[in-house]
Parts: structure tokens; C-alpha cells; sequence
């Protein structure tokens, strides 16, 4: 059966009986779900199943990029997501690291409503009253929170990778400027790092599994060793335009860049004129517990670009690259440009967010949530001290690192009602929203020990 209603005219409660609608649909075809595994609470679906047939319908009309679990969620609040079979599950991996004020946030419910009746979009070619604001926030509130001190303008753009390809585009402009022979062109990143999968942030991306089906990368590409000091100045040379990095790796393993390497990293890339970005796609918007996780550095660590995307929208999308005037001087109009990148939707969403995400309160409350998490984590290992090598990460990106495969776990846990992912090498990571209660943390990881003791 096909739907054909307008969408300018669906309403929330038209959304739901639509919804109610292809249920009622599909369960035609589907036998009555057989008893299983009753101990669970949330036993993922069975083939013959409400979720089974909703997928099964569509599922050839899907290019196959990602192996999902069988489960169908249709709404969430806070830090729950409910299914269609209408079991809830606590979220600790917030839609990686994007939902930082929790599912199904108020305040961005009315300003979607409000502007969608308003203005959604009019292109780059006109002043909207919205991306001006985004821009002039986001660069105050980094000054003010003491991160990169000279922050100055932001291109804002759709997504994580178009911000982090904005970023090494720029560095090659810069590059360009200071050395007009071309040969100050190649940009350095990090083993272990995840930039993007644009040809561009996939070449900064040196992870085989990523980059093989898709190479050659691009030309001009080096790979260091995350937190080697010593390798700066072999690495980073006379031809490099530009540095990127994350100060917390999150794909990679949530692992800490020092103090000391970030430190050297951004002298060395001085010396040389190379332009340093910070990628805190995911590991800022107070998610670290302050703004930006690069914020306690001293201003001679600061970088030239900070790239954000992720919680920046809270689901919708949006990126931005926020860059220092040493950058901005030399971006001319036409260089670089998006069309729907800066739309007053998405702009005035992310307005909100970064007012709610960059309060004090907040990012104390991050820090104060991610002990009771370390602190569980720090027992757990006790418990497990031959699967629980070491707990990694600050603020409420966290890591567990394990001795084997965690996805019996991922698994064992989903099926009790707790969502986690995994990262790295046999690393469990948790990034739940930053509103999560200590309430739900405990919960949570009591889920988890079960997960864990029934996978033993």
C-alpha cells in the first residue's frame, strides 16, 4: 500500500497515525511473534516479527552501508529510545555523540515548528537572520570559554566531513599564499584518527578499512603517531600547509592527546606556517565538560581552526568551521561555498543548542557525571580484571578497553535495554547526552555488569 500524504500538510498527529498506519500494514503479513527468551527484557525482534517486516519491506531499496541490528525506533525522549515494538532503551551513545541535549528536546521541538512556518531556506546568495547570529555566537563563546583566543569567523556548512574539508581546503589555500611555487601543500593527520568520508577528510583518515575500496587518496597526505612528541619535527616540515587533529580520538579509541604533544604540535606548525585544526567534531560542545575539550591549553596551543558538527544541531544537520583571521585574511569570496550550508533552520537550531551547551552548569554537570561513571568503571575493571584493561577518555567521552571482541557485549546489553557502541580496537565507548541523570548512569552500568557477567 503506498501513502501519498502531502507532507506540507502532515501534522505531528498525522505523523503518528501514519506511522500506526504502515504498522498496522505490515503486521498483516506478520504471524503472531513466538515466545522467546523470556529472561530478556528486550530480546531483539525474531525474523517473523512486527520490526522484521517493516525492515524486510524496504530493505532493497537501501544502499548497503551500515550493518544494523534488527530493531526499528520510532520516538525518544531524554535519554530513551523507544522501538516499534515499544520497548524503551536507555541511549548511552546519544546518535554518536549528536543528541547532546537528549532526544526530543523541547526547545528545538518549537523552533522547528516556528520556522518551519517561517523560513527554511533562501541560499547563500542572500543574508538570512539567522547564520550571522550562529556565526558571531560560536566565536564568542569559544573566546569565552577560553579556548582558541583568537577565534574570528565560521563557515557553516552541513556535516562533520564538509567542515573538516573546509579545513584542509583552507590549509591549502594558506598554503598556497605563503608558498605561491605549490610546495607547501601537504597536510598531516594521525594513525587512529577519523576525519570524515569525503575523499578529502577520508585521505586525513589513515585507516585501511576506510580508505582501501576507495583508493588512491588524494595526493599530499602524511600519517604520524598520535601522542609521539619526539616525530613533530620529521613530521611536520617546510611543505606542510596544514595539521589536523583530534584532541580526543573518538573512532580511534577515545584516546587523550597530552598536554605536552598538543603543546609542540602547535609550535612546531608555527615555525613552519602551517595552519593547525583541532577536529572536535565529536569531542566538543562541552562534551569533554568544557566547550571546546581543547580549552585548558595555554593560548600557544590554541589552533588556527576548530571544526564542530554533531551536537552543534542535535540531530539536525549542520557543521562549522570556526577560523582565526591568520586563515580568514586569506579565504577570498568564491573559494569555497555550500547551498544549503547556513540555512536559518539549521542555524537558528544550533543557536539554541550552543546556548544550551556552552552554560557553566552544564559542563559541571558533564564532569560531575563522568565520575560516577569512571568511578563504576574503576570496579568493574576489579571484577573483570581479565577482560577491563583500562578506562580512557574525559567528560562523558569515555572508553573501556578490552582484552576481546566487545560485541557479544554490545549485543548481550541492547537485549537488557542499554545501547552502547564500540571504537578502536575491542573498545566499548560511551557518549551518552550530556543531560543523562546519575540515576540512568547507574542503571545503565548495572545493565552492563549483567551484559558483561552473562557473556562470560
Amino acid at each position: 500500500m503506498a501513502f501519498r500524504l502531502p507532507i506540507r500538510r502532515l501534522t505531528p498527529a498525522g505523523a503518528r497515525r501514519l506511522l500506526s498506519s504502515q504498522a498496522t500494514v505490515a503486521s498483516q503479513n506478520v504471524k503472531k511473534p513466538i515466545s522467546r527468551d523470556s529472561a530478556l527484557p528486550n530480546p531483539d525482534p525474531s525474523k517473523d516479527s512486527l520490526s522484521a517486516s517493516l525492515i524486510d519491506d524496504c530493505a532493497k531499496y537501501m544502499l548497503a552501508t551500515y550493518a544494523r541490528p534488527p530493531l526499528v525506533f520510532k520516538s525518544g525522549e531524554g535519554s530513551y529510545l523507544t522501538d516499534a515494538e515499544n520497548r524503551k532503551y536507555l541511549d548511552f551513545t546519544a546518535g554518536i555523540a549528536v543528541n547532546g541535549l537528549g532526544h526530543s528536546d523541547p526547545g528545538m521541538a518549537d523552533i522547528i515548528a516556528d520556522q518551519a512556518r517561517t523560513l527554511w531556506h533562501a541560499s547563500n546568495l542572500y543574508h538570512n537572520l539567522w547564520t550571522g547570529p550562529l556565526s558571531k555566537l560560536l566565536v564568542e563563546k569559544t573566546i569565552e570559554s577560553g579556548a582558541m583566543h583568537d577565534a574570528a569567523t565560521v563557515f557553516v556548512c552541513n556535516s562533520g566531513s564538509e567542515a573538516n574539508e573546509a579545513a584542509i581546503k583552507f590549509s591549502r589555500k594558506v598554503g598556497k599564499v605563503l608558498d605561491p611555487t605549490g610546495e607547501k601543500y601537504e597536510v598531516v593527520s594521525f594513525r587512529q584518527s577519523f576525519h570524515g568520508r569525503t575523499m578529502g577528510s577520508l585521505s586525513a583518515t589513515p585507516n585501511p578499512k576506510y580508505q582501501e575500496p576507495f583508493a588512491p587518496m588524494l595526493p599530499g597526505f602524511k600519517y604520524g603517531t598520535y601522542n609521539d612528541t619526539a616525530a613533530i619535527n620529521d613530521l611536520v616540515t617546510e611543505k606542510t600547509c596544514g595539521v589536523i587533529i583530534e584532541p580526543i580520538q573518538g573512532e580511534g579509541g577515545v584516546n587523550v592527546a597530552t598536554d605536552e604533544f598538543l603543546t609542540a604540535l602547535a609550535k612546531r606548525c608555527r615555525e613552519v606556517g602551517a595552519v593547525l585544526t583541532y577536529d572536535e567534531i565529536q569531542c566538543g560542545m562541552s562534551r569533554a565538560g568544557t566547550l571546546w575539550a581543547h580549552g585548558h591549553l595555554p593560548k600557544e596551543a590554541h589552533p588556527d581552526i576548530v571544526t564542530t558538527a554533531k551536537a552543534l544541531g542535535n540531530g539536525f544537520p549542520i557543521g562549522a568551521t570556526i577560523v582565526n583571521n591568520h586563515v580568514s585574511e586569506k579565504i577570498k569570496i568564491g573559494d569555497h561555498g555550500t547551498t544549503f550550508g547556513g540555512n536559518p533552520m539549521a542555524c537558528r537550531l544550533a543557536h539554541y543548542v550552543v546556548g544550551q551547551l556552552s552554560d557553566p552548569k552544564l559542563q559541571q554537570s558533564v564532569l560531575s557525571r563522568s565520575k560516577v561513571f569512571t568511578e563504576r568503571f574503576e570496579r568493574m575493571k576489579e571484577r573483570f580484571p581479565d577482560l577491563i584493561t583500562e578506562v580512557r577518555g574525559r567528560g562523558l567521552i569515555l572508553g573501556l578497553q578490552l582484552t576481546q571482541d566487545p560485541n557479544p557485549i554490545v549485543k548481550a546489553a541492547r537485549e537488557r535495554g542499554l545501547l552502547v557502541i564500540t571504537c578502536g580496537t575491542n573498545t566499548l565507548r560511551f557518549v551518552p547526552p550530556l543531560t543523562v541523570s546519575k540515576e540512568e548512569i547507574e542503571s545503565g552500568l548495572d545493565i552492563l555488569e549483567e551484559a558483561i557477567a552473562a557473556t562470560r
